[in-house]
């Protein structure tokens, strides 16, 4: 059974940062890809972006040189830092990992708000 965990999420201000954490049930060398995905109210779900395990990260544009996807393999986790955080940055952050069969497995959320 594969069970993905975030945790992080938080009130921050504008301007500030919060570190997300996926932690994963399994190796990480045994994933073909990790993701960040959010969700703010009345939008769908969007990509935010993707660590393969053998090619570099990809961002969306809005997040781009601000946030950054890593893996951390002595917490078997795979972090998004994010930085100068902006009020739209508000959602509820999932992670998710994707198999080379396809297959993919999703955590449960947390949510990050950006408010003064």
């Amino acid at each position: 059974q594969v069970r993905l965990v975030e945790s992080g999420g938080a009130l921050v201000q504008p301007g500030g940062s919060l570190r997300l954490a996926c932690e994963v049930s399994v190796s990480l060398l045994d994933i073909a890809a990790m993701g960040w995905y959010r969700q703010a109210p009345g939008h769908q779900r969007e990509l935010v972006a993707t660590l393969p395990l053998i090619s570099t990260p990809t961002y969306t544009n809005s997040v781009k040189g601000r946030f950054t996807i890593s893996r951390d393999f002595a917490k078997n986790s795979v972090d998004l830092q994010m930085n100068s955080l902006k009020p739209e940055d508000t959602a509820v952050y999932y992670c998710q990992a994707r198999f080379a069969t396809g297959r993919t497995y999703w955590g449960q959320g947390t949510q990050v708000t950006v408010s003064f």
